[in-house]
C-alpha cells in the first residue's frame, strides 16, 4: 500500500506528510462502523474490528493541497482563521496559529463571528476601550463594584476574542479541526462563501467542506501533524512574500536614484543653450568687425 503510493507521487516533490509519521499519530483512526458518513467512503481504506481505517495515501496528498493553497494565500498577505474548540484540539491549534501569525478561536464560537463581524469588532474594540482606561487613570475613579464588573467583563473578552484582536477584517479562509464540532463556523463561512479547509473524520460530511483533510480529528498528535505541515507551508509563504516586497523595495529605490538624470540632463542643455547662442553672436560681431 506505502510503496504503490511512492511510486505515484514520487516524481511530483517531497511531501509535507509522510504515511509513517500519520500512521505513528493514529491519524488512520476512524469511527465505528455504525456511525459512518457514506459521503466519506472514498476516504476510508479497511473496515478492522467494527472501525474504520483512513487511507492515509489520500490524506497525505490532501495534506499537500491544503497546504499548497494556504501557502499561496500568505503569500497574497491574505489571514487564515484557525479554529479548533474541542479540549483535544486547543492547546495544538493555539501554538501553531501564533508561530504563523494567525487568528484563531479555541474557545467557545460566539454565532455570527463571521456573519454578523462588524458586531464582533465593536467587542474587540471595547476591550481596548478598557485597557485605555486601565492606563490613563479612568478605572481609579469608579466604584469597587463598577470596576470590578468592568475587569471581569475585560477577562471574557479577552478570552473569547483575544485571539482575533489583530483580524480587522474578514478572514480570506477558515481551518476547522472538526468540521462536526465547528458546523456553526462551517456555515457561517459556507455562507459568507469563505473557503473552508477540514480534518474531516469518517462520522463527518465533507460536501461542505472545499479542502478535506480525512484524518483522525480527535487525536491531539494527528491534528498537531496535519497543522504542523500546513503551518510549514503558511511560513514559506510569509517568507516568499517579504522576499518579493524587498525586492520591488529595491526596484522602487533604484528607480527614484535614476529617475532625476533625465531632468538634470535637461536642465544642463537649458544653462547651456543661451551661452552657445552668446557665443555665436560674439563671433558673427568679430567677423563683421574684420570686414569692415
Amino acid at each position: 500500500m506505502q510503496g504503490v503510493f511512492y511510486k505515484q507521487i514520487k516524481h511530483i516533490k517531497t511531501m509535507r506528510t509522510n504515511f509513517d509519521q500519520l500512521l505513528e499519530a493514529g491519524a488512520h483512526f476512524g469511527h465505528l462502523k455504525r456511525k459512518w458518513n457514506p459521503a466519506m467512503a472514498p476516504y476510508i481504506y479497511m473496515e478492522r474490528n467494527g472501525i474504520h481505517i483512513i487511507d492515509l495515501n489520500k490524506t497525505v496528498v490532501k495534506v499537500e493541497e491544503a497546504a499548497e493553497a494556504l501557502k499561496n494565500l500568505a503569500r497574497s498577505g491574505r489571514k487564515v482563521l484557525f479554529v479548533g474548540t474541542k479540549k483535544q484540539a486547543q492547546e495544538v491549534v493555539a501554538a501553531h496559529a501564533q508561530e504563523v501569525g494567525m487568528p484563531y478561536i479555541t474557545e467557545r464560537w460566539a454565532g455570527g463571528m463571521l456573519t454578523n463581524f462588524p458586531t464582533i469588532r465593536k467587542a474587540v474594540k471595547k476591550m481596548g476601550q478598557i485597557d485605555k482606561m486601565m492606563t490613563d487613570g479612568t478605572l481609579e475613579n469608579v466604584s469597587k463594584r463598577e470596576k470590578l464588573q468592568i475587569t471581569r467583563q475585560r477577562e471574557k473578552l479577552e478570552k473569547n476574542l483575544g485571539s482575533i484582536a489583530d483580524m480587522t477584517r474578514l478572514p480570506s479562509a477558515v481551518f476547522v479541526v472538526d468540521v462536526i464540532e465547528e458546523k456553526i463556523a462551517v456555515a457561517e463561512a459556507n455562507r459568507l462563501g469563505i473557503p473552508v479547509f477540514g480534518i474531516v473524520d469518517t462520522n463527518s460530511n465533507p460536501n461542505n467542506i472545499d479542502f478535506v483533510i480525512p484524518a483522525n480529528d480527535d487525536a491531539t498528535k494527528a491534528i498537531d501533524v496535519i497543522l504542523g505541515a500546513v503551518c510549514d507551508a503558511i511560513k514559506e509563504g510569509l517568507e516568499e512574500r517579504k522576499v518579493e516586497k524587498a525586492d520591488e523595495e529595491a526596484a522602487e529605490a533604484q528607480a527614484a536614484t535614476e529617475a532625476p538624470a533625465p531632468k538634470e540632463r535637461r536642465q544642463r542643455i537649458r544653462k547651456a543653450q543661451p551661452k552657445a547662442e552668446a557665443e555665436k553672436v560674439a563671433e558673427a560681431k568679430e567677423a563683421t568687425e574684420a570686414a569692415e
